[in-house]
């Protein structure tokens, strides 16, 4: 029995346990303003857990839902809409509360809740909880970024993503839970992968350690029972309840490789019969909703049909200023095909989209005159020249699109943009690179460095080397780290310098793995270089 059943059936326990002495409790609960309808959960309904993210110098999101019944339609909610309390205070025993309030569970949202919490001091952590009828959940920590101007003595943060449920145990997000003082985690996608589940003996990629719920998803409810399943894994919620986190999304949120308003199946390639894009948006408009619904993120971001704006901007005083990207919306379609190896005649089109023109504006007029030392760019995809065995390139990077590449890298140039970083993740292997101006250019200047963060759990235990990395190492010189276990980067930036170790695991196919180092690296102010080595 794994971890997640455990968790499941202690919630179950715990439930029927509370249900005998709390029944008369529960039918006196008064009914909901909006529905009418009696708050009478049979079980706990946080099961969830709950979550803070996109942090401001006076509050934060606030996220739970209610799903007694998380595995099940509905996660076990009646179809009406339920109102929520929510506490944040200075302390975790909840002495001083320092703002309060009632948000409405809508059915249709999946009686998920999210609370613009402001009003707050800035710089400082808070807890925070919620209450549904006379059931209360987990206490959560979350934290205010710097006031405006500030200089805070240090911003401390990490980046992780790619967490196939299938392929491993979550034990990435226990340690990420003990991080001591993150500012935040910036996720940078797959958070749920959409592949059906496999059943034991069955091939396919990767290992099987658990097992995926139901069929590929597709619908809106498919999509809110992969979460669920996700969201229910003990040490990703103790990992939100621990820390802010800055979501986004990258290609498994909706499907593997989808790229603007093309499906994988695009009628190319490995993928004859083409998804038309009418029929994929209605796809896309059940994977964005059921992200949202899972997400501690803005009403900004709420999606219109097939559309959402997750892109988003935050400053952390004048140390730092996060750009949160989207490479998925509004690139074009992968050329050649989407086959990695030699460019075909569509790689140099002058034309290319990654960001599309109006997120591509937005951040380099971010970067124009930007007031922080370190200007990020958290993003999905690797942006460094990544040659692969052959000398080919991945259609699916930054690689495939060098005239939108190069007109990042120009822009920051020319706009003088301080100390640019570049945060990434999808390939499944820890990297650390500097970025050339020019990057086909072995003799152009350094412009920017970048952090590719290694997977949670996706393509199992991996190994500290591989053939396919050594290779990789010696067709890339700009690139200094190559490391295929499972793990994370921890950086932590000042005013002189940011630090990133690159934390890895040495296995995930079972539970109770260390946490490791693989290397660390720093990057002095004003200076485009790696230096092995903290400090």
């Amino acid at each position: 029995m794994d971890s997640t059943t455990r968790h499941i059936l202690d919630l179950s326990r715990r439930g029927l346990l509370r249900g005998a002495a709390g029944l008369a409790a529960l039918a006196a609960i008064a009914p909901a303003r909006q529905a009418g309808a009696q708050q009478a959960f049979r079980t706990w309904p946080f099961t969830l857990g709950v979550a803070s993210g996109d942090p401001a110098p006076d509050g934060f999101v606030l996220w739970t839902r209610l799903a007694p019944e998380p595995l099940t339609p509905d996660g076990g909610m009646p179809r009406v809409a339920l109102p929520v309390t929510w506490e944040v205070a200075e302390d975790r025993g909840f002495a001083r509360v320092a703002a309060s309030g009632t948000a409405i569970a809508r059915p249709e949202l999946a009686h998920a809740v999210h609370v613009e919490v402001a009003g707050l001091n800035a710089a400082r952590p808070y807890f925070y909880r919620f209450r549904s009828g006379t059931e209360v959940s987990r206490v959560g920590r979350a934290r205010t970024a710097p006031a405006p101007g500030a200089t805070p003595a240090r911003l401390r943060f990490v980046t992780a993503g790619c967490q196939h449920f299938e392929h491993g145990h979550f034990t990435a997000w226990a340690h990420i839970a003990e991080e001591a003082d993150l500012d935040f985690v910036f996720h940078y996608g797959d958070y749920i992968y959409e592949y059906r589940g496999r059943v034991p003996g069955q091939p396919g990629w990767g290992p099987r350690v658990r097992q995926h719920i139901g069929e590929e998803t597709i619908s809106l409810a498919d999509y809110r029972l992969r979460y669920a399943q996700y969201r229910t894994d003990p040490d990703l919620q103790a990992a939100h309840a621990a820390h802010p986190f800055l979501p986004s999304y990258d290609d498994h949120e909706v499907d593997n490789n989808w790229a603007g308003p093309h499906s994988e199946e695009d009628g190319r390639g490995r993928h004859p019969v083409a998804v038309p894009p009418e029929v994929f948006a209605l796809r896309k408009a059940a994977a964005f909703q059921a992200w949202y619904e899972h997400m501690p993120v803005r009403a900004a971001a709420i999606p219109r049909g097939p559309d959402i704006t997750a892109y988003r901007r935050m400053d952390f005083g004048t140390l730092a200023r996060v750009n949160v990207l989207d490479t998925r919306q509004f690139r074009d379609d992968q050329p050649c095909s989407d086959r990695n190896g030699q460019p075909c005649a569509e790689v140099p089109r002058p034309d290319a989209q990654m960001l599309g023109t109006t997120q591509e504006a937005w951040l380099l007029a971010g970067m124009t005159d930007s007031p922080a030392r370190w200007n990020i760019m958290a993003q999905q995809i690797p942006m460094m020249r990544r040659l692969l065995r052959g000398g080919g390139i991945a259609m699916d990077k930054w690689d495939a699109y060098p005239a939108a590449r190069q007109r990042l890298l120009d822009g920051m140039v020319d706009r003088r943009t301080p100390n640019p970083v570049v945060l990434s993740g999808d390939v499944h292997v820890a990297l650390a690179s500097t970025i050339r101006r020019r990057p086909e250019d072995a003799e152009s200047t350094a412009v920017a460095v970048e952090f590719t963060a290694t997977s949670a759990t996706s393509e199992g235990d991996g190994a500290d080397m591989t053939p396919a990395g050594e290779d990789t190492l010696r067709r890339n010189p700009d690139m200094v780290l190559y490391n295929a276990r499972r793990g994370y980067c921890v950086s932590e930036a000042t005013a002189a310098q940011m630090t990133t170790e690159f934390v890895t695991l040495p296995f995930v196919t079972r539970e109770g793995a260390p946490r490791m180092t693989a290397a660390t690296f720093t990057i002095e102010a004003g200076q485009v270089a790696l230096r092995t080595g903290g400090g």
